[in-house]
């Protein structure tokens, strides 16, 4: 229907319509939203990413940087990590200290000329011509020096010079220096074990540890080894004998300290030495252990093992006669007493007065088949173990060779040459009931030794020979051990003069001196060997036989270690030499 205009006061029709946005505003609204929705969208992205970075660079900063393939397989040959090497009382003697040593990149180093002068001022054992051949090439990687002290360390660092670095590694540090040298012995520039216990436990799977990286020192406890000497005595032990060659002017001297009834060794020295802080010391051949490394004719305190001998197979009591009034021949030679009684002896006064006629007669009356045995028995003439790898064997003679003659000069100490370790280990059994026990330089209980000893020996003749032992020291007794008696201990021992084998003959102006001592003689618990090799008289017409030096010497040596072994000294009327059982 149709309304006219005319009645709503106007002339035209209106059309109706509907009212709807415009087109143009529409688009704008939907841009500034799409806009917004990515803008917001970068800005989570650069969050995201930029968050990332910045949380890997932290992660970075807490990680070591990772070596080249030459860095890591030197790093793998140097860091091998050792356990501590303690003496029975906890005192460190060998332990790994944290250093640094220097390696080059050739293909990094801009002036080679520069490099070697700058590393030659601090370190001036290397000469710049050979630190420019070194330096020179695309190598990788080069050591330059091992072991570097912290002050060279930093001056090197301090030069900044580009291809230059450091790796750390262990390094073994010995606070004693030569003190217990030849006992820890020493290791390599690698801190591989190469002498002495170091080798030993090495031998024991340390070096299997470390070829299979589980003793590559980064936070690795190995549990300390600990040993069995006692270090206060190891340097009693090594300053008597230093004290000693210097009075007689000695050209060497060896000793040990031995527990005879467990085989433990409480100190073992052998003069002149090596600091294994310079282990380049050792390869002196006159440096050589002594104790377990060297052979020697050792003399009369042979006659120690032809009396047990005699008296352990009832070829003789303490009362025997032997006839010393004149000199002993066979097979062309003749056979003399030093200070000769020109009488009989008993077995007793063959002891005490050190003689070979006596000794002779008796090693024959036994017989050369029971000779061998017994010195086989008492391990005499065989090869001592220890944990220490420098062990010589005795030199015997053959059994083709063995006859009279030598039947009655080995009797006396000539013929047969046998390590220090083998003389003290055969006394100890001697003196301790009869019980062989092996030595060793771990700790062991008397109740672990148990099961180890073999019986030598009967125990009356171990009581024989304690009395011998001490009447052979006891003053006035005539013993040619007097002087190494020490009051209120009971020392008892037997002293030893040889002559030396020089161009194959026997030298009559050069000895070799030792003394086999035993304490307290009552209930004896140590041996103490010292053997001294050409001594001369300490003043100007003064003696230089065994009496004169090795035996003051233990005296030395029991007299300032005796407390600290927990053995009491004891002060009766009458501490002469007596049998008595235990």
């Amino acid at each position: 229907m149709r309304i006219a205009a005319e009645e709503f006061g106007g002339g035209a029709v209106a059309e109706p319509t509907w009212v709807t946005p415009r087109p143009k505003a529409a688009a704008a609204a939907a841009e500034r939203a799409g806009s917004r929705t990515r803008i917001w969208f970068m800005i989570g992205l650069f969050v995201v990413l930029y968050g990332t970075i910045c949380g890997r660079l932290i992660m970075l900063g807490f990680v070591e940087p990772t070596p080249t393939v030459y860095q890591s397989d030197a790093a793998a040959a140097i860091s091998a990590a050792r356990p501590d090497l303690v003496d029975r009382n906890g005192e460190i003697l060998g332990t790994d200290i944290r250093t640094a040593s220097l390696y080059g990149e050739p293909r990094r180093i801009l002036d080679v000329d520069e490099a070697a002068e700058g590393i030659h001022s601090v370190l001036p054992n290397l000469s710049v011509e050979w630190l420019r051949q070194r330096l020179t090439g695309t190598g990788g990687f080069v050591w330059i020096q091992r072991e570097l002290t912290p002050q060279q360390r930093d001056a090197i660092h301090n030069l900044g010079i580009p291809g230059l670095g450091f790796l750390p590694e262990n390094q073994r540090f010995y606070p004693g220096g030569p003190v217990a040298a030849h006992i820890v012995g020493a290791v390599n520039v690698d801190n591989q074990g190469i002498a002495g216990i170091e080798k030993y436990i090495d031998d024991q799977g340390l070096a299997e540890l470390q070829q299979f990286g589980f003793a590559n020192g980064d936070g690795l406890n190995l549990e300390p080894v600990r040993l069995s000497i006692d270090l206060r005595v190891q340097h009693i032990l090594r300053d008597e004998l230093a004290s000693m060659m210097e009075r007689h002017t000695a050209a060497a001297a060896a000793g040990i300290v031995l527990d005879v009834h467990t085989g433990e060794i409480i100190a073992m020295s052998s003069l002149p030495d090596f600091d294994p802080n310079q282990p380049a010391q050792a390869l002196d051949p006159d440096r050589l252990n002594r104790v377990t490394a060297g052979v020697f004719e050792l003399g009369s305190v042979f006659k120690t093992f032809t009396v047990a001998m005699a008296l352990d197979q009832n070829v003789a009591n303490l009362d025997t006669i032997w006839d010393a009034s004149h000199p002993l021949r066979s097979g062309g030679f003749t056979i003399n007493d030093f200070h000769g009684k020109n009488r009989p002896l008993t077995t007793s006064e063959v002891f005490i007065y050190s003689s070979n006629i006596g000794a002779a007669r008796m090693a024959m009356a036994a017989g050369t088949p029971a000779q061998q045995e017994f010195l086989r028995r008492i391990g005499i003439t065989t090869r001592v173990g220890t944990e220490l790898p420098e062990r010589a064997g005795p030199i015997v003679p053959s059994q083709s060779n063995w006859r009279d003659l030598t039947t009655m000069t080995i009797a006396f100490g000539h013929g047969v040459s046998t390590t220090p370790m083998n003389l003290a280990v055969a006394a100890a059994a001697l003196v301790n009931g009869g019980i062989l026990y092996p030595p060793t330089l771990l700790p062991r209980t008397e109740a672990e030794a148990a099961p180890l000893g073999t019986r030598v020996i009967s125990e009356d003749t171990s009581r024989e020979m304690r009395y011998l032992f001490r009447l052979n020291v006891t003053p006035g007794s005539g013993g040619s051990g007097s002087r190494a008696d020490v009051p209120g201990y009971l020392v008892g021992g037997k002293t030893g003069t040889a002559e030396k084998v020089v161009n194959g003959v026997y030298s009559s102006t050069q000895v070799l001196n030792s003394f086999l001592a035993a304490f307290p003689m009552d209930d004896p618990q140590y041996i103490v060997l010292v053997v001294v090799d050409d001594p001369h008289p300490e003043v100007p017409g003064g003696g230089n036989t065994a009496g004169y030096n090795a035996a003051p010497t233990v005296a030395n040596v029991i007299r300032r270690s005796a407390s600290i072994l927990g053995v009491a000294p004891r002060f009766t009327p009458f501490d002469g030499a007596t049998l008595a059982a235990y």
